[in-house]
């Protein structure tokens, strides 16, 4: 995993909303996709650091939540 400013090679990034994150301003989070890692933000925060993961690790991470690995 990596952390990122905001304008580190993910200003071009198409940002999606959690179809998870509530309207009413709660706990929001947006993921685009790039070339070799996912980037993941607080919509609220759009301009402030960001993460991204490989994309092995990201995958490996979404089976570990549908094997139901993290819990409820």
């Amino acid at each position: 995993m990596n952390t990122m400013q905001s304008g580190d090679d993910a200003s071009e990034l198409m940002w999606v909303k959690s179809s998870y994150s509530s309207s009413e301003g709660g706990m929001c989070v947006e993921v685009a996709a790039g070339p070799v890692a996912i980037h993941v933000r607080d919509s609220k925060h759009a301009q402030g650091p960001q993460l991204a993961f490989h994309i092995a690790e990201w995958g490996a991470f979404i089976g570990s939540l549908r094997a139901g690995e993290f819990g409820a």
